[in-house]
């Protein structure tokens, strides 16, 4: 080598830094978790004790949603809330030969996470494909795929456990991050933002609505009008609004709130009247829906949509009661514990 030429730029080795304890706190040191394939044990044990590994997502009710929607060989399957892909694998394996399902999810980041998890299990283009949609664009993601009616509609209205344990998404309240709650972090406002403009008298209806917060009026002054830029930030603005509150108490309106501005950010429940509206003419005769919620506000409009399509004849039959979970599946996965699961088919002509 000439001993006037530059050395070669060589990066330093850097080992991975070691698996801190049996649970690390920090979301990004949880990376055995999140390499399931790597490190099966570690999977197994974060399961076993009901928690979901980090970056992963359970699929909840499974069963149940199975048995309603009844999916067979040869059906044009829709799920319009693809997420980590464990319901759409499942309707997948049911729908085939002959049949096929979209995803559909308005996440720009897990969309190409899930259809490219969703393909390692051997579903091909023919079989399985996706739409990057808000939920509310059915009609127009049939219609890209030829289509005018679908088989069997699936929505699950949770947020997946990748969008919440990620503190970069803003959801977290278990590690701090920047208040965001975006779905799309493309589109629209940050919930930091929404907060700045709002004026006490519409955040305390929206808390109300949103969360049932019983604290709204005194929350919504305390809250309105100011810039909070992480999600530590703001909890700790809630529990200092709420001196007289309990520790555990004061933990429940921090995730009301949290829950509220998440509903307000992504327009939640306008997406899903909108939904709501469309099914009948989205479904085959004698399709089948089933909508999986988390929040009494979403199962009081599913409820009450699907009672009146079927006093006006559209739907033949609907769940007469909520599904729940199962006990086993609530111990095994505390995250399906607020889920309610409702159904309803299409009145065939």
């Amino acid at each position: 080598m000439n001993p006037e030429s530059p050395a070669p730029d060589s990066a330093p080795h850097r080992r991975r830094p070691r698996y801190s304890g049996k649970n690390p706190r920090r979301f990004e040191d949880k990376y055995k978790e999140r390499e399931p394939d790597k490190h099966p044990d570690t999977l197994a044990k974060v399961i076993a004790s009901g928690k979901t590994p980090a970056g992963t997502h359970r699929p909840i009710m499974v069963p149940e949603i199975i048995e309603a929607l009844e999916p067979r060989p040869g059906d044009f399957a829709v799920d319009c809330t693809l997420g980590f892909g464990g319901h759409a694998s499942e309707i997948l394996r049911r729908v085939l030969p002959g049949g096929i399902l979209i995803g559909v999810d308005a996440d720009p980041i897990e969309i190409v996470r899930t259809e490219a998890r969703v393909r390692a299990l051997g579903f091909d283009e023919g079989q399985f494909r996706v739409a990057r949609s808000n939920f509310a664009g059915l009609p127009k993601v049939l219609a890209a795929q030829g289509r005018a009616f679908a088989d069997v509609i699936l929505a699950d209205l949770g947020v997946s456990s990748m969008q919440i344990d990620n503190p970069a998404r803003g959801f977290s309240l278990k590690e701090n991050g920047p208040l965001d709650m975006r779905m799309n972090p493309q589109k629209g406002e940050p919930a930091s933002a929404l907060l700045r403009k709002a004026i006490a008298s519409k955040l305390r209806l929206m808390l109300e609505e949103n969360s049932d917060e019983p604290h709204a009026e005194k929350l919504s002054t305390a809250l309105a009008g100011r810039f909070f830029e992480t999600t530590q930030a703001l909890a700790e603005a809630i529990q200092n609004a709420l001196p007289g509150l309990d520790e555990e108490d004061a933990g429940q309106s921090v995730r009301r709130v949290f829950q509220a501005l998440r509903i307000a950010v992504n327009e939640e429940f306008t997406a899903l009247e909108m939904l709501l509206r469309q099914l009948p003419n989205c479904l085959s005769p004698g399709g089948r829906v089933a909508i999986l919620s988390f929040h009494s506000g979403e199962d009081r409009r599913i409820k009450k949509s699907f009672e009146a399509g079927l006093r006006s004849g559209v739907y033949s039959a609907i769940a007469q009661e909520v599904i729940r979970p199962t006990a086993e599946e609530r111990r095994s996965n505390t995250r399906s514990v607020p889920a309610k699961l409702r159904w309803a088919v299409r009145r065939a002509e």
